[in-house]
């Protein structure tokens, strides 16, 4: 991976919000709408296999010699898995349309809780990355 793996990861979340904007702006319901809902799901879960295949396993290891680093992993780590469900939830009920106050609810939470978790790791984890990245 190259050396620009922080730089490519935020430009993904830039990436996935707009998708998940355009879907308002289209429609649940509608035929675009839909294949952007469909974009935005396939590029979060390239999005997250990217981050378990480069990020993780070097703050993994140096994990293992920092208390620190651990704690934040497993703060991040629990953190994701209310995440997960509610991003697998929401791609899963509006796979094939919804109505339109529901899904302004569900999709408000939805980018809500993606929102701040994208903030928090801009902030905190992709730091500690590249902190480390800058000592090898």
């Amino acid at each position: 991976m190259s050396g620009n793996l922080i730089e490519d990861l935020k430009a993904e979340h830039v990436r996935i919000a707009k998708t998940l904007n355009e879907v308002v702006l289209l429609g649940i319901s509608s035929q675009e709408g839909q294949e952007k809902l469909m974009n935005a799901k396939n590029m979060l879960l390239q999005h997250l296999n990217k981050e378990d295949t480069f990020l993780y396993p070097k703050l993994e290891q140096a994990a293992k010699e920092d208390s620190n680093i651990r704690r934040t992993l497993d703060s991040f780590a629990k953190d994701m898995e209310g995440i997960s469900k509610a991003a697998l939830d929401f791609f899963s009920k509006y796979e094939g349309g919804g109505k339109g106050l529901e899904f302004v609810k569900d999709f408000g939470h939805l980018f809500s809780v993606l929102s701040m978790r994208i903030r928090r790791e801009e902030t905190h984890l992709y730091k500690v990355y590249e902190q480390l990245h800058q000592e090898d």
